[in-house]
């Protein structure tokens, strides 16, 4: 298969493997990143590396941008905008808010490039598997012309209009927030009761309560695992924007406002916004303190 020229921009710890797995699929791919030294060990992939913006999206059919949040993907639209060649679709793979992701379309459709929003989910070693879950918003036949791009970095679904793909995530990080917020009181109770962690695992691997969370997070928790993976200050924002929607729907959202303010103290009293998301255990370790 041929594959149309991709610009990638953001090779952190998301963008480089996705990528890479793209360089290895044969996908012709120049990355962009901030700090160049993290994107030039690309190069031995087959990738060239670009000094700018600008440059890594001259000449691209794709632009891909994997960015911390939706302000920072808006300032790089604007300012690669005069590069880009008309007729080519940029798809955002951040985790944005979904009128943000209105608001990129707006931009690019001026200069008659196509928009599509698909955030990802399966963390670090859903990047690296190339499994990751891709929810896309925009056209379909975008989402048709971009299905090969996003089979090399995972399994893409197609969930409606512009700004679907970011609501979905946020759905996804309720639901794994919240999650997060069980696995860890249910360890928490595993072994404060005598109980050993790991083997309660295993007992519960492919029952109701089984899941990658469990798996992969529990074991973090219960052996202090905490280097990122998904940085806990990046799980705080998608859950503001998560109450943000639920606000304009007319929502309620009880779990998700009591995990959120969870992860607040964990971020902001605890020196946790750089560790994986898994940390909020130690948020519940303090609490546990707190009472002692």
């Amino acid at each position: 298969m041929a594959f149309e020229n991709v610009a990638l921009l953001g090779t952190g710890l998301m963008g480089f493997p996705m990528a890479r797995n793209l360089a290895r699929a044969g996908v012709p791919v120049t990355v962009w990143n901030r700090t160049r030294s993290k994107a030039e060990p690309l190069a031995d992939e087959g990738a060239a590396v670009a000094a700018s913006t600008n440059a890594a999206v001259t000449g691209a059919d794709v632009v891909i941008s994997m960015m911390s949040d939706g302000p920072t993907v808006l300032s790089v639209i604007a300012e690669v905008s005069p590069s880009l060649s008309r007729g080519a679709l940029w798809i955002d793979m951040s985790s944005t808010k979904p009128a943000e992701a209105r608001d990129a379309r707006a931009l690019l459709s001026k200069v008659g490039v196509g928009f599509l929003d698909a955030p990802v989910s399966g963390g670090t070693k859903g990047a690296e598997a190339a499994s990751l879950a891709i929810m896309v918003g925009g056209e379909a036949a975008d989402f048709n012309r971009a299905r090969p791009i996003f089979e090399e970095m995972g399994r893409p679904v197609h969930v409606g209009p512009t700004g679907s793909g970011q609501l979905s995530k946020l759905c996804n990080q309720a639901i794994v927030a919240v999650t997060i917020g069980a696995v860890a009181e249910a360890m928490l109770l595993a072994e404060e009761g005598g109980a050993d962690p790991a083997a309660l695992r295993a007992a519960l691997k492919g029952g109701f309560a089984d899941s990658t969370i469990l798996q992969q997070h529990g074991e973090r928790m219960t052996t202090g695992n905490f280097e990122p993976g998904g940085l806990s200050k990046f799980q705080l924002k998608d859950l503001d924007n998560v109450l943000v929607e639920a606000l304009a729907a007319g929502v309620t959202l009880p779990m998700v406002q009591d995990v959120r303010d969870r992860f607040a103290h964990f971020v902001d009293h605890m020196d946790g916004a750089d560790r994986d998301h898994s940390g909020l255990y130690l948020e519940l370790k303090a609490r546990q303190g707190d009472r002692a």
